[in-house]
């Protein structure tokens, strides 16, 4: 059985403000530690429940966050960016199964540090015109190749999104949203267990099912409108308001790679503290 992890780090344990994910910060070293130890509690759920071959897919950030050094020797870590499928690259790899661990809640909604690729820029993301975290843009492309989603984890509002992109996952909430930039944390040692435990019982669906590729639809409003002309820019995108850009697809693969397009050049629009 061969599963792919795909790892954020604002839903990691303990993570509630900005400092705890920005790289070059004291706090962020200190929850390097924390991500890796709650990625570790994961794969020995995998290993034991019968996975034999685990990917780990870094996918916060400069996607260099997680401690090799550190990292249960069961598994392989894919780290670094400019990766053509970004948080979910490795799923088109004949994997039987993905696990999101340390995601978090979309843009607009309530949960901790909530967000959708940029982080503050963006106000909403609608995949086929249901609002979109990153974990129901990943899902999508997961089911594109067949692949189930196993396993959610994060704040409780994270769990209560992925509730509704993958009902059949196993969901650990390791924190409780109190606001955007604070939470109530369980200690590592606790998430730990859950997220073994979680693990374990998630192999059970482990296995690829039927692919369903199909068009789909992304649209993304923005904080300010200069950010929406900049995005639409691109030939494919059509700018439906003053914020707000849509763009359709042939099929999930090529949607997220427009996504990243649309993204990068809004995120270069952005001019110091006016945004």
């Amino acid at each position: 059985m061969r599963i792919l992890i795909s790892a954020d780090m604002e839903g990691a344990t303990g993570v509630t403000w900005t400092d705890d994910v920005v790289p070059g910060t004291e706090q962020w070293q200190r929850f390097r530690r924390l991500f890796t130890t709650d990625v570790n509690a994961t794969i020995a759920g995998l290993c034991q429940g019968g996975a034999d071959d685990i990917l780990v897919n870094e996918a916060h950030s400069s996607q260099r966050n997680l401690l090799l050094e550190d990292l249960d020797t069961r598994a392989r870590m894919l780290t670094g960016r400019h990766k053509p499928l970004s948080m979910m690259q490795g799923i088109d790899s004949g994997v039987d199964g993905v696990v999101f661990v340390g995601y978090h809640a979309g843009a607009g909604a309530e949960g901790v540090l909530a967000h959708t690729y940029l982080e503050n820029q963006i106000t909403g993301v609608w995949l086929d015109g249901v609002p979109a975290s990153e974990g129901r843009l990943n899902a999508a492309l997961a089911a594109e190749h067949g692949v189930p989603v196993l396993m959610v984890t994060g704040d409780d509002k994270t769990c209560q999104d992925a509730a509704g992109y993958a009902p059949d996952a196993k969901l650990v909430a390791v924190k409780e949203c109190v606001s955007r930039y604070a939470a109530i944390c369980l200690p590592p040692q606790r998430t730990a267990v859950a997220l073994t435990e979680a693990a374990v019982a998630a192999m059970d669906r482990a296995g690829r099912g039927h692919p369903e590729p199909g068009p789909h639809r992304i649209e993304v409003e923005f904080d300010a409108s200069h950010l929406a002309e900049a995005a639409a820019v691109v030939p494919t995108v059509e700018q439906l308001g003053v914020r707000r850009v849509g763009f359709d697809a042939g099929n999930m693969t090529e949607a997220m790679k427009a996504f990243k397009v649309v993204t990068a050049i809004a995120a270069g629009a952005v001019q110091g503290k006016y945004g």
